[in-house]
Order: C-alpha cells, then structure tokens, then sequence
C-alpha cells in the first residue's frame, strides 16, 4: 500500500460513517491518476493554496477598505481564521478535516476587490449576463481561470461546498456545511474586532445579551460559538448552532448591519468603488488587448464581457486603484 491507500484506509475505520470519505468521491471533472502520497482532498488544498487567486486575498480587504494600520483584516487572512474554525468543528465531529480545509481555503477566491461593495458594483455591471456572484465566481476561477484557463479541476465536493458556503440550498456534505457555519462566526467576530479597532465601536457597545450568551472577548465568543456548534450538531445529526445561540447570534449580525456593515465612517468610500470598476472595465472592453494572452483566449471563448468581468474582479484593492490613477488621473509632472 502506498500513503495514500493507507490514508484512505484510516479514513474508513476513524471517520464518522457521515463523512466524506477521499476514497468515496464523486471525482474531477477531468479525471486523473491518483498521487500516490495525497488523498484526492490533500490535493485540492494544495492547488487552492499554490493558486494566484489565493495570493491576491492577501492584498482585498473585506469591510474596512484600504485601511491605515497593519492589523485589519483582509481575505487572506479572514480565510485563514474560518479554515481553523471549520477544522476544529470537523476534527471533533469525525468528519472530513481536508475537505473541510479545501472548501475554507477556496470559499473566498472568486471575491472582487473592496469587499462586498465591490461585488455590488460587478454585479451592476455584469446585470445584462445575469450578475456578479462571489462565490460562483470562486468556482469560475477553480473550473475555468486558474492555470492559464485550465483551471484547477477540484473534486466535485470542494467546488459544491465552495458554491454553497453563501446560498441555498445546503452544501451536499456536513464539511461543506461546517463551512458556511464556520464562516459566519469568523467574520461576525472579527468585523467587531476591527471595528472596535477603527473607533466605531467599543467593547460597551455590543449588546449585552451577546456579551452574556456568547463572551466578552473576541476569543470566549469564537470558543462558546464553535462549542455550541460541535454539541448541538453531534445532538441533531447536521451543523447547527442550539436554538438559543443560534437567535444570539443573529441578533448580533442584526447589530453589525446596523451599526457596522452599513456605517457611514466605514462605508464612506464605497460610493467610489462602481467609479473606478466602472471605468476599469470600460477600459478593458474597449482595450482587450491589455488582458494579455491568458484572458484573450477566455475572451474568444466566453465573450468579452465574461473575461473583462474575470480580469477586474481578480484585481487587489490597491492595484484597482493604482490602475484607475495610472487610466485616468494626470501625472504630476514639473519642469526642470
């Protein structure tokens, strides 16, 4: 038996009869010789994580955009708290800690520059061709734009679970699940720590019921949510939060929209995000040269708007930015 047979035969005898098991799935869309050392699992993490998309999370920031100070949250690093938390969940539920990890490492790949403002934007602009989703278009970038338009060709439980961390229905497997649950409790969590750190909150500030029911520390909250989430799942067979958390919890979302999400100090930039992606992409549409040869031939064959679409979205806040001043804004200039 070589690793991964072992892998794979480990798997079958500690894992729960509920998950996914490498050797049971459903496979690639491209089939291909199996690694001898990795399961099928081990090597989506590793594709998503060697990917360019996952490199550019490190330069988009999720609520505060461009923000000054070296401690905010950014993509990169919100992906990297969800994946702890899912592999915490998945560990103590016996399910499938690698698959959870692919899914929480590509969950966020597809997003655009300047957060969700930035989706709303894309979303605008791409209406005619049926809109602009995240996290579809972290499946486009796994299927079709990764590896110069190879794409990645992951399992079909990662893309699934990849797809269904936002949306219904329901991922098809419980690690996919744990995602989506996994996600919600990391950025809930951390937009309150970056908020708190911007000056839009203080720690007074979040309802005393949540302080009460959930903590009154970044960490006891995390550790009271993921707790909850392991015994009432283990209780109801599929991932859930108890009733009584689960209405803290939303009820702590609720406050975040209010006094976070939809903040004019936090959200005062965003009305010039659809500015600069605007003009972006009317710059491409009209210079599809620039893309370079990777986008062309995605150009040839899914249409131009689709690769302008593929290539904007990719950008990192700052580059976006840098872009629009370099397309649109004089240079300084002085004679000598």
């Amino acid at each position: 038996m070589n690793l991964r047979e072992i892998r794979e035969e480990l798997e079958s005898s500690m894992l729960s009869e509920k998950a996914v098991k490498a050797s049971e799935s459903r496979g690639r869309a491209l089939p291909e010789e199996e690694c001898d050392t990795r399961t099928c699992f081990q090597r989506d993490v590793d594709r998503i994580t060697y990917s360019k998309a996952f490199r550019r999370l490190k330069h988009k920031t999720p609520v505060f955009l461009l923000p000054e100070g070296d401690h905010y949250r950014t993509r990169l690093t919100h992906t990297l708290e969800v994946t702890r938390i899912a592999r915490t969940i998945a560990r103590a539920l016996r399910l499938n800690e690698d698959l959870t990890e692919a899914i929480a490492l590509g969950h966020d790949i597809g997003h655009t520059p300047f957060g969700h403002a930035g989706e709303r934007a894309l979303n605008e602009l791409m209406a005619p061709e049926g809109g602009f989703r995240h996290y579809e278009q972290s499946v486009r970038l796994a299927e079709r734009v990764e590896k110069s338009g190879r794409g990645l060709n992951l399992t079909y439980e990662v893309l699934d679970g990849i797809m269904r961390h936002t949306c219904d229905p329901k991922a098809a497997t419980l690690e996919g699940r744990i995602v989506k649950l996994a996600d919600r409790i990391a950025y809930i969590n951390h937009d309150v720590d970056d908020a708190i750190r911007a000056g839009i909150l203080s720690g007074e500030d979040i309802p005393e019921e949540v302080r009460a029911m959930l903590g009154n520390s970044h960490s006891k909250r995390i550790n009271t949510l993921v707790t909850d989430a392991i015994e009432a799942s283990e209780k109801a067979g599929d991932i859930v939060l108890s009733p009584g958390i689960f209405f803290v919890l939303s009820g702590f979302h609720d406050f975040m929209y209010q006094r976070v999400y939809k903040n004019p100090v936090a959200k005062k930039e965003e009305k010039k995000v659809l500015g600069i992606l605007s003009g972006l992409f009317e710059h491409y549409m009209q210079n599809p040269r620039e893309l370079g040869e990777e986008f062309s031939v995605i150009a040839e064959e899914d249409g131009l708007k689709r690769a302008v679409c593929d290539y904007v979205s990719g950008m990192s806040d700052e580059y976006a930015v840098r872009k629009f001043k370099e397309l649109y804004i004089p240079a300084e200039w002085s004679v000598s």
